[in-house]
């Protein structure tokens, strides 16, 4: 079964209809957002419509992060999240959580509405399935969370089983929810907001002091408020996010499928994960998106090329698959609660991360939240995402302990790493550790045969990376910094590139 060598979004699969130059000279502005995802799109959109004066600036390009490698799910069905929630935090947070994503999703819709956005926005069902019984307890007391708190959504394994082309013991529906396509939706509205908002792409934060922002470049923007819309937060040391958030890569792939696919978003809670959804290609025809596979960062059991060969197998097994179209994959962050942290970090700072996997309704969310702190000061959701919650539950707190001591293996283990190749044997497209002058040396041989040598200590906190094959990366796994077979940084804590050797 043919999978591409390159990974490819299905959502990034076309030209963006405008692109911004950096940032090349100081600047000051009342709000300013530090990336370019849902988050921090949606912000200056709903900012600007406020009328406040906003910089908006991104590493890379729009959309190049985690929100052009999703699964583009509008859902307050998170997983098995509201047993847990009504457990932990009582069933009055965890009603102002579904009611929370509840608004998120119904703003996407009034927005793609009033727009006139062409984004494939259509309202499905979404389901948590299992196919043994193994997981029917979690199911069920999930199922009491819902009566509890009126969630529209039952038991209804018919459903499921009529759209899925394999077995399902039981599903757990959430009525209502809906899918999109969430790339064209916010170039939609970047076109929208483009001659009011201040933009600038390839412009990576690297440092905040007060008010200023400093670039990589040397320029510096200084605004009243300051939004972190930057996925994992770049200022991480300020709130101690290294700490407190947990880095996962999943992976997807696009496929066109002899079994036809009928309706729903499903996501399965037995192991390995699996998530099935529909889109629609240029012609007209159904694009199958599987995703699942997650690990740690850096972290795999496995060559990561293999979980997109499980993928394809699952893919060709149910839905007669032949070829992989599409393949890309995504970092996510979760939290210790499980609840991200949304609002008012300190000082003029505001912060969102830890969408645990679903940032389109957790990205809209935090832009809502935010920008009623900025605009009135207050928001009826300020407390429950709050990032400086320090109540920890038991639960949380063996969560913290276990996060952190792996992350003190990982960063021993990594030092005590021997080569893995000479670099005469590499082979084009193939990296490796391997030893340079007497030295632990990151090494990529590309298709041309040229070789790039880079040292693999992660720059965010000196922790070795490990060579991800699919992605073509150099992963830490204590914190989840990626960069390219170049150095250079592709996801944060980490601003610094690892250096050239």
């Amino acid at each position: 079964m043919y999978i591409p060598k390159q990974s490819i979004s299905y959502w990034k699969d076309h030209e963006a209809p405008r692109s911004f130059a950096p940032l090349q000279a100081n600047l000051t502005s009342e709000v300013v957002i530090v990336g370019g995802g849902i988050t921090g799109i949606l912000t200056a959109w709903k900012l600007a419509k406020e009328g406040k004066q906003v910089v908006l600036i991104e590493a890379g390009k729009l959309t190049d992060g985690t929100t052009g490698f999703t699964t583009a799910k509008i859902s307050a069905q998170h997983g098995l999240i509201y047993d847990h929630l009504i457990r932990t935090l009582g069933k009055e947070k965890a009603r102002l959580y579904y009611e929370a994503n509840q608004e998120a999703a119904a703003f996407l819709n009034r927005t793609v509405d009033g727009l006139e956005i062409d984004c494939d926005f259509t309202l499905q069902d979404a389901y948590v399935y299992i196919t043994t019984n193994e997981m029917r307890p979690m199911l069920e007391k999930e199922l009491k969370a819902y009566k509890q708190l009126g969630i529209d959504g039952g038991l209804d394994q018919a459903s499921a089983q009529m759209n899925l082309p394999f077995h399902v013991e039981e599903a757990l529906v959430m009525r209502g929810q809906a899918q999109f396509h969430p790339v064209k939706f916010l170039e939609a509205l970047v076109q929208d907001m483009a001659e009011q908002v201040h933009i600038f792409e390839h412009t990576r934060a690297e440092s905040v002091e007060g008010k200023t922002v400093r670039t990589s470049d040397g320029f510096t923007i200084t605004g009243e408020h300051l939004v972190v819309a930057s996925h994992f937060p770049f200022n991480d040391f300020d709130g101690g996010y290294f700490a407190k958030l947990h880095p996962e890569r999943s992976y997807a792939i696009g496929v066109k499928g002899t079994n036809t696919f009928k309706s729903g978003m499903y996501i399965s809670e037995d192991q390995p994960s699996r998530s099935v959804r529909a889109a629609s290609l240029e012609n007209g025809e159904q694009l199958l998106i599987i995703g699942g596979e997650n690990h740690p960062v850096g972290n795999s059991k496995q060559k990561t090329m293999e979980h997109y060969e499980k993928l394809a197998e699952f893919a060709k097994e149910h839905f007669g698959a032949q070829d992989v179209l599409y393949r890309w994959s995504a970092q996510d962050l979760i939290t210790l609660d499980q609840v991200p942290y949304i609002g008012h970090s300190h000082d003029n700072i505001y912060v969102a991360t830890g969408y645990a996997k679903w940032g389109m309704t957790s990205g809209t969310v935090a832009a809502g939240l935010i920008t009623d702190l900025i605009v009135k000061g207050n928001s009826r959701y300020a407390e429950l995402y709050d990032p400086k919650r320090k109540k920890l539950k038991p639960t949380d707190i063996k969560t913290f302990v276990g996060q952190n001591t792996k992350v003190a293996k990982d960063l021993i283990s990594g030092k005590l790493k021997t080569a893995e190749k000479t670099v005469d044997s590499l082979q084009p497209g193939e990296g490796a550790v391997v030893i340079v002058d007497g030295e632990k040396t990151g090494a990529y041989r590309d298709e041309q045969g040229q070789c790039h040598f880079v040292d693999i200590t992660c720059t965010h906190m000196g922790c070795e990376t490990k060579w991800n094959d699919a992605e073509r990366s150099w992963d830490c796994p204590c914190h989840g910094s990626r960069f390219s077979y170049e150095g250079e940084v592709l996801e944060g804590p980490a601003v610094q590139p690892l250096k050239k050797k």
